[in-house]
């Protein structure tokens, strides 16, 4: 007898310990949805600058891994033979425009000299056919300029578009050539920058219907998801689904200003496809897990809780929206569940209300490929 007074004593002083906890009070909240992916930045424009004309490398204006606008100077080749292609075009035209005002004058007489029957049509048409001739080959002395000058400005080498080049192929005094498969320097496009990344196939009615909708914003990650890079926009989603992995492929745009993000970068993305509105919306540790599936401790008007099952239609880190199981303005337990049991006594402290700005809330997907 004194043995079982003695364990119902222990009981009732172990019932009347308060156990402390940390309680959060349920609300309504909006949830964005989220989903993740692995991805590689990549430049949205690459050109390979190439000679369009032979010669030899008499100048050159950039530095290795210089950052260049559109249109500025990079290298100069020997103009040299260019500008004497040029001169002796020019001199062509000029001789030929002689030839032609003499032969015109001459048609002008022979036309005044057969009006007057002092001349034969065959003569006037020869001389009109000569003019025409020779009128003909003026077009192709311009011409022959024309091309002449062109090919004066291909010595003249610019950049076709702003961004870094790499590694100089070719250095001065070399001679390069139209021919050339290899190049002289490669350029590639830092603002803006793309980033090409993959998501689940099952995600992608909703990524479709968020991108049918309007701008759907992406954040570029470190690769341990720790720190965002940089935040842009969803431009491309592919058009077939690859079948060996089960992703779509996708692509985001980045302004990249701070140039933190660089071609070749692996990178963690996180895009928003929806937001729902004014869910139930509890702290993560909040959701228990036990043998029969999900249950939160709620705790009562007495300060003793009970364990309630609920379902989650969807969760992230560090918030799940709860959609059976708690009302608004349940206050749950998030923190020191350890100790807890079916009508323990607690004492409570108040957490402040859950973070769900983009930063904090995703849905992770089923698979998450690099393909």
């Amino acid at each position: 007898m004194k043995a079982v007074a003695a364990a119902a004593q222990s009981a009732s002083s172990q019932a009347a310990v308060k156990i402390p906890v940390t309680s959060f009070e349920v609300k309504r909240a909006d949830f964005p949805v989220h989903t993740y992916g692995l991805g590689v930045v990549s430049p949205f424009r690459t050109v390979t600058v190439k000679s369009r004309v032979d010669g030899q490398i008499t100048k050159v204006f950039f530095k290795q891994g210089q950052m260049v606008k559109e249109g500025d100077p990079l290298l100069e080749i020997d103009q040299r033979p260019f500008t004497a292609a040029l001169e002796q075009a020019v001199a062509k035209k000029a001789q030929d425009e002689a030839n032609l005002r003499n032969d015109q004058l001459n048609l002008e007489r022979f036309q005044k000299l057969a009006k007057q029957q002092f001349e034969t049509q065959q003569n006037l048409d020869a001389q009109q056919a000569l003019v025409d001739q020779l009128t003909a080959q003026v077009k192709g002395d311009q011409a022959a300029i024309d091309n002449a000058q062109t090919n004066l400005g291909y010595t003249s080498i610019k950049a076709p578009i702003s961004g870094r080049t790499g590694f100089r192929l070719v250095d001065p005094g070399n001679i390069v050539h139209a021919a050339d498969t290899t190049g002289i320097v490669t350029i590639a496009q830092l603002q803006p920058i793309a980033v090409q990344f993959t998501e689940p196939e099952e995600q992608l009615q909703a990524i479709s219907n968020a991108y049918e909708a309007g701008e759907v914003p992406v954040e570029a990650l470190t690769s341990d998801g720790a720190r965002t890079l940089s935040q842009g926009k969803l431009v491309i989603i592919d058009n077939s689904v690859n079948q060996a992995t089960g992703t779509i492929s996708l692509k985001a745009r980045f302004d990249n200003k701070d140039n933190a993000l660089w071609p070749g970068l692996s990178v963690n993305t996180r895009m928003l496809i929806d937001t729902r509105k004014q869910v139930i919306v509890v702290p993560q540790d909040g959701v228990q897990h036990g043998p029969t599936g999900l249950f939160a401790y709620v705790i009562g008007d007495n300060g003793k809780v009970s364990a309630r099952p609920i379902k989650v239609s969807q969760s992230g880190d560090p918030n799940a929206v709860v959609s059976e199981g708690l009302n608004v303005g349940d206050r749950i337990v998030v923190a020191g569940q350890s100790r807890l049991f079916d009508g323990a006594l607690v004492d409570e402290k108040p957490q402040a209300a859950p973070t769900m700005d983009a930063s904090a809330t995703a849905i992770q997907p089923k698979t998450r490929s690099a393909d």
